[in-house]
């Protein structure tokens, strides 16, 4: 019998192995277009492989070259005597003054990321190939692409690696001398091509002063620009060199060219002029020449293998925390497009569903690093000149979305680049408000960039107008706190900034006629109200957004000055005003008002869903404490309809999950995962997800999939109401799992297994040490010794001291749970399996 179960749990061990490494996908064909490249990158260098036969095309980026130099924080010197004249045509109920008066408050636009170029290999070869593979291993981030052609097999591996800084490319053909192509590059910017050794070439070049937005033809307003006559735009350069072939190498001014060879490994940097969001890129900038050297002279005497395995050591640190395991992950052999079909049809694949999880963490491995730059709407991968919405950072939902899930999923320290932006815009945004409003503190709009543009934009004040994104940025510097407990970087870095935008928040808040605190003005981004005279506007006072995200940063600083034992006074004045400010609203329909009166949408189905911000990222609304604002949430969503872009599909499985609706949240993820981009299966409500899994909003924004990413996450593991709640929204469909090496808040790491939605074992592994507060849908036991005492009362978890409901585990117990406290020490380890 002890045989028997021996073998059985080797073979449960090698089975889980398999399934977690079997997270490739492929293609029986080349890329047509960008959207069935396969994106790799190392957070700095980026790029899309095509996989064509004879003329192979790799797309490239660098995350430092945008258009522009240091933003005017002063644009628009007029703005701030329109804010009284604003005020006032809202306490007159004058909402169409109020928007014309409000376009005045407005500035420059942001600048826009670039394409670097393209490397192109030239291999003319004759024949039809056969045996044709493309794929994408996300295990070791690494592309590859194979095929025969009169009985040679050529293979071409891409990777770009972080230890090095460099991307790699190794081309074979299995006969000897059979391997003859050209290697030349190419961009769209300003630049020249130029030979610098007998095997090395490069492209010299130079990003433009200034980038209109790819929208701006639809603007009726005219455009306030930064004068670009201050600063000419970055420069870059692109290198390729042969790192080792056994062949014949010349170079001239077409190319590389490899002749006779069997093998050729090819290394490329990258570097721009780039010196910081302060200074001009171009009379202040880094000499991008010694850069592009200094990362491609090392890499010269190592070997493919060590380039190869340095890679790999590099990314799996990240990508090797965390596992997912749905339904055993049974394997497919099928080819991602032809998959992505069936799926699309109601085909169960729930390998994809894991996959599609993993794939999110790899697009944030691949395209923010610590020290760099955070990603961007489209993370670190653009081929445009005028890319959509000029691949900004997005703030008023998209580069937050970006990171929603950086700490649950283990990738903590992929969330410093977005944290070092936050501090570059507090020294914009102080001007910000200084300059357009005449506040203290620091705010930023919907829209920044590399230069930390801060202001508000010109447009319609829907989206322009919109003060919130300091006050919702801020909830990152607390969140990466909860997961870590670095109490000197909440001292000394989170608390600060943190401090500083509620200071803004406090000068910009104003009594209404009823004495409560409220926005004026106040626009919940993109969407437009109609008022009970049939005035269709964006611009009122007190939206659900502006005034939850006050709340939830009120709250987060009145505890964080209690964690740390000082600023008692101002922690003091932070209680008072959260109590006055406008309250949650019910309407007419049962839903969470989104304005400060119940009117009408003009989209009822609008993908934004920015009023439910108090559910999630937010927790000012729980169905575990606010069950009545949480039904108000369902109402509200019930009403919107699951239609929308591929990244509102993302944000509203998070919002399923926080409602601890599994199933509706898997409904979502199927909706999500819909091909779309490819004739005959365009997705008629939008979004979907490309054939390279890439997002659709359309066209393509990475936030989507990170969302995606987060909601399943959310699906599996949550901690934002002061326990540990695993697998609190599992659908029926994932009827049996397996997660490891998830985060939770207060240091927590946690690996659970699950059959017919019940825990069969869990284990929590303690960084920070302090009382652990549970929730599992079935009775647990302790492998060990240790004592499970359920959960009553004042809540003990270690980064929610205080009380936050007296009916805890009765409230749990309705959703069919159980909630336990033990208590942990720094670095431990407690095992639990099913059973009393």
């Amino acid at each position: 019998m002890k045989l028997i179960i021996l073998v059985a749990c080797h073979l449960l061990i090698f089975q889980t192995a398999f399934a977690q490494s079997n997270l490739k996908f492929w293609y029986k064909q080349p890329a047509r277009n960008w959207n069935e490249a396969l994106p790799i990158g190392n957070g700095r260098i980026g790029a899309m492989v095509f996989g064509r036969v004879n003329e192979e095309l790799i797309q490239l980026n660098e995350e430092t070259l945008w258009s522009g130099g240091p933003v005017n924080n002063n644009p628009n010197p007029q703005a701030y005597k329109y804010l009284p004249e604003v005020r006032k045509a809202l306490a007159n109920e004058d909402y169409k003054l109020a928007e014309e008066l409000t376009k005045k408050i407005q500035g420059v636009f942001t600048e826009s990321y670039e394409p670097l170029g393209d490397l192109l290999i030239k291999q003319p070869l004759a024949g039809q190939p056969t045996n044709y593979r493309r794929e994408l291993d996300i295990s070791n981030a690494i592309t590859s692409t194979s095929f025969t052609i009169n009985g040679v097999d050529y293979s071409r591996e891409f990777f770009v690696s972080g230890a090095d800084q460099l991307m790699v490319v190794k081309l074979t053909a299995s006969k000897k001398g059979a391997l003859n192509f050209t290697a030349t590059t190419q961009s769209q910017l300003v630049y020249q091509n130029v030979v610098i050794e007998k095997d090395q070439i490069g492209m010299k070049g130079q990003a433009p002063a200034h980038t209109d937005p790819s929208y701006m033809q639809t603007m009726e307003l005219p455009i306030v620009y930064n004068d670009p006559s201050q600063c000419k735009g970055m420069r870059f350069e692109l290198r390729v060199k042969v790192q080792k072939s056994d062949g014949t190498v010349t170079a001239d001014a077409a190319g590389l060219h490899i002749s006779g060879a069997t093998e050729a490994v090819l290394i490329l940097s990258a570097a721009t002029s780039y010196n910081g969001y302060d200074k001009c890129p171009d009379k202040e900038g880094k000499d991008e020449n010694k850069l592009s050297e200094s990362y491609l002279t090392p890499a010269v005497s190592k070997s493919f293998d060590i380039l190869k395995n340095s890679h790999i050591a590099d990314y799996q640190k990240y990508f090797n925390r965390t596992s997912l395991v749905l339904n055993g992950n049974p394997k497919s052999e099928l080819p991602m497009d032809e998959r992505l079909k069936n799926y699309a049809q109601g085909t169960k694949d729930p390998a994809l569903e894991s996959l599609y999880f993993q794939f999110g963490r790899y697009l944030l491995i691949s395209s923010s690093r610590p020290g760099g730059i955070p990603a961007n709407l489209q993370g670190i991968w653009n081929h445009e000149l005028r890319p959509p919405w000029s691949s900004n950072f997005t703030t008023n939902i998209n580069t937050q979305m970006n990171y929603w899930m950086v700490e649950t999923a283990n990738l903590s320290e992929l969330h410093t680049p977005l944290l070092d932006l936050i501090s570059r815009m507090e020294v914009t945004g102080t001007e910000t408000a200084k300059n357009f409003y005449g506040a203290k503190g620091w705010t930023i709009h919907h829209n920044s960039d590399i230069w930390a543009t801060s202001n508000p934009v010109s447009g319609s004040p829907s989206w322009a107008n919109w003060p919130m994104g300091g006050a919702w940025l801020s909830q990152h510097l607390w969140e990466h706190y909860q997961f870590t407990g670095d109490k000197e970087y909440l001292a000394k870095t989170a608390y600060p900034l943190m401090k500083r935008a509620a200071l803004f928040c406090l000068d910009w808040l104003i009594e209404d006629k009823n004495g409560k605190l409220v926005t004026a003005p106040a626009t919940s981004p993109e969407n437009i109200f109609i008022t009970e005279r049939g005035f269709k506007g964006s611009v009122s006072v007190a939206t659900t957004m502006d005034m939850s995200i006050i709340w939830d940063l009120f709250t987060k600083l009145i505890e964080a000055s209690d964690r740390l034992g000082e600023d008692s006074e101002f922690r003091q004045l932070l209680v008072e005003k959260r109590s006055r400010l406008f309250p949650l609203q019910i309407g007419k329909k049962g839903n969470l008002q989104e304005w400060y009166k119940d009117w009408e949408d003009t989209e009822p189905e609008h993908r934004h869903i920015s009023h439910l911000f108090g559910l999630f990222p937010g927790r000012q609304i729980s169905p575990l404490y606010t069950p009545e604002f949480a039904n108000a949430t369902r109402k509200t969503m019930e009403l919107r309809g699951d239609g929308g872009t591929g990244w509102s599909k993302g944000w509203k499985i998070n919002i399923w999950a926080r409602l601890l609706d599994g199933n509706h949240a898997y409904k979502l993820i199927r909706e999500q995962l819909k091909l779309t981009g490819v004739e005959g299966t365009d997705y008629a409500n939008g979004g979907g997800t490309y054939p390279n899994l890439l997002d659709a909003h359309p066209p393509f924004q990475i936030d989507g999939n990170f969302g995606g990413t987060s909601g399943i996450a959310e699906m599996i593991l949550q901690s934002h109401d002061g326990l540990l709640n695993v697998i609190p929204a599992i659908p029926d469909n994932w009827t049996s799992g397996e997660m490891k090496g998830m985060k939770a808040r207060g240091g927590f790491e946690v690996d659970a297994t699950w059959n017919a939605g019940l825990i069969t074992q869990l284990t929590v592994r303690s960084k920070l040490g302090g009382n652990c507060r549970i929730a599992v849908p079935n009775s647990i036991k302790s492998s060990g010794k240790l004592t499970l005492k359920p959960a009553k009362g004042e809540n003990a978890n270690a980064f929610y001291k205080k009380a936050q409901s007296s009916e805890l585990n009765t409230l749990i117990v309705k959703k069919g749970s159980l909630a336990y406290d033990f208590m942990t020490e720094q670095g431990g380890v407690y095992v639990f399996k099913a059973g009393k």
